[in-house]
């Protein structure tokens, strides 16, 4: 039974071709919601346009790259011309590079900032936009674990989950002190999750992608974006590594970041099996990863 609170609110979402952003499309079509979908995979947009409209919703696929800024003002256009407004915006499109700082290409790090980073940037610029002249609206920008404890072999996607987190809070207090009430921008901060997130990610390790355990079902971030979309929360983690990594990082700092190095180092240089370096999908999108789920648990 679709949501009243959802029905006919119209969501924007970027990285809606796979992972977290497909996962919501669906369950926000599946409450009534009206859904802007933005990803490079055109073709897959539209799969995943008709699964949301096979639920009942009504959908607009987009293809976007979220780190073009013309493309990203376009989608807001876009928008609001088919639905007259958008009530929720969320920055999910996210990319990585795994390796040690110097071995991965610098335009790889450009690439994750450009995407994770200013992709969130202009989401949230021309999202907050559209919510002043609406005097309401909803941002749920999707940062990481990372973002509030850095983890090593992941460089350029801690310093842009960082400021996405910091972006967040900027934008929060410049609300705040506007006494608006009526617009809301949420961070939500996961662990790690069993998405395509690995198999699309630059890889300068030598080694496969490999997931740093534990890995939770997508299903609970789909929820906790939903859950905001109606009832707004500042910010947000999500699994349970996620919620004792940041509770812990407050007070032990040092060593919170001992642990994660550790663990990371574990999972991504010691345990992980011989693999070929790759720019994954950073660069060019890649046919494979289209779903919700990754498949990393079965494996």
């Amino acid at each position: 039974m679709a949501d009243r609170e959802l029905s006919g609110k119209t969501e924007v979402i970027t990285g809606a071709s796979s992972g977290f952003g497909r996962g919501a499309a669906q369950k926000f079509a599946q409450e009534g919601a009206n859904v802007v979908l933005a990803a490079r995979r055109d073709n897959v947009l539209d799969e995943v346009a008709a699964e949301c409209q096979r639920a009942g919703a009504r959908a607009l696929a987009i293809p976007t790259d979220v780190g073009d800024e013309e493309q990203m003002e376009r989608l807001a256009e876009l928008a609001v011309a088919e639905f007259g407004r958008f009530d929720v915006w969320v920055n999910n499109a996210g990319a990585g590079a795994l390796g040690r700082f110097e071995d991965i290409p610098l335009e790889d790090h450009v690439k994750v900032i450009q995407t994770d980073l200013i992709g969130t940037l202009y989401g949230s610029y021309f999202a907050m936009r559209q919510f002043h002249l609406q005097n309401c609206g909803t941002l749920i920008n999707i940062s990481s674990v990372i973002g509030k404890v850095p983890a090593p072999y992941f460089s350029s996607y801690a310093a842009a989950k960082h400021g996405v987190v910091g972006l967040s809070a900027a934008l929060r207090q410049e609300l705040q002190e506007q006494k608006i009430d009526t617009i809301h921008v949420c961070t939500v901060m996961p662990t790690t999750f069993d998405t395509p997130f690995f198999e699309h990610a630059a890889q300068y390790t030598g080694k496969e992608a490999s997931p740093i355990p534990p890995t939770y079902d997508p299903e609970r971030v789909v929820d906790t974006i939903v859950k905001l979309a109606t009832d707004p929360e500042d910010e947000v983690s999500v699994g349970t590594a996620a919620k004792i990594f940041n509770f812990a990082h407050h007070f032990f700092p040092g060593v919170v970041e001992s642990m994660m190095a550790r663990q990371t180092h574990k999972s991504e240089i010691e345990e992980a099996q011989p693999g070929k370096d790759t720019s994954g999908s950073l660069h060019e999108p890649m046919p494979t990863g289209t779903g919700v789920k990754g498949g990393w648990k079965k494996k």
